[in-house]
């Protein structure tokens, strides 16, 4: 009998902002391990392609359009996932927001609130609903799932006039914890991952500064930014029985930004 952890034949796995980036990035890794997806995302046309993209492989994909910043929108389009799907193995809470200010001082209460209803109450919501399933399916005699939370290497160096954004991904870090040991009896796992500078349209303005790429991906030691295919990787073995015994852990993917 051949010895296949990786092999994600007959799970399902469901990213909230797989339609682009670190999401997709991961999507289209696990669709080729074997896995069917669903993907959420609030861009129509960016979606449109990604599912494109996926259905290449021959994987069952839903795509639907949802916004992880509304608490209803995502317990119902849960639901629905899972009536379509059938189960749930895998969930990656990954769509988030940066919002920039002038200075800290000058950061106005809307523009906080505007990244925490993303950023952490949607990835509260998500993984909440999520793990609600995966829960009731222990109880039913069918014990496992993964979830992951994609947090951000700000959450360990902070983030300067963007002080929103570092918070809500370092909270995410003691959300996940607690969800590992709580749900541990239930063969579910909860992890995070703190990507570092990534390729992705949050990150296009920086791409082209040079004084940026010299001064910030010149400290990379691996020299380079991140591309998205970079967390196709750790997104398989998550969702994969490689890492059954793996919780509660916040996996720093950066090229050694932030230990040099």
């Amino acid at each position: 009998m051949t010895y296949s952890p990786f092999d994600l034949t007959g799970k399902v796995a469901l990213i909230t902002g797989g339609n682009g980036g670190i999401g997709l990035g991961m999507a289209e890794a696990l669709a080729q391990a074997g896995a069917d997806l669903v993907i959420w995302g609030t861009n129509p046309d960016k979606l449109a392609a990604a599912r494109a993209k996926l259905e290449a492989t021959g994987r069952r994909i839903r795509a639907e359009a949802v916004d992880t910043a509304d608490e209803a929108a995502i317990e119902a389009a849960m639901d629905e996932a899972i009536a379509e799907m059938g189960r749930l193995d895998f969930v990656a809470a990954n769509a988030g927001r940066g919002s920039r200010s002038p200075s800290f001082a000058e950061m106005d209460t809307a523009t906080w609130h505007h990244v925490m209803a993303l950023n952490l109450d949607g990835v509260f919501w998500t993984l909440r609903a999520a793990c609600r399933h995966m829960a009731a399916r222990a109880e039913a005699g069918d014990p496992g799932g993964s979830l992951l939370a994609i947090s951000s290497t700000s959450a360990i160096h902070g983030a300067p006039a963007n002080q929103a954004y570092a918070a809500s991904k370092g909270a995410l870090l003691p959300l996940v914890k607690g969800i590992a040991v709580e749900y541990a009896r239930c063969g579910i796992r909860a992890n995070a991952v703190l990507p570092g500078w990534t390729r992705s349209d949050m990150t296009t303005g920086l791409q082209a500064w040079d004084t940026f790429n010299k001064k910030a991906i010149g400290r990379v030691p691996m020299r380079r930014w991140g591309e998205p295919e970079d967390f196709g990787g750790i997104a398989v073995y998550l969702a994969s029985d490689a890492s059954r015994f793996h919780t509660g852990d916040a996996m720093v993917i950066d090229g050694g930004y932030t230990v040099y």
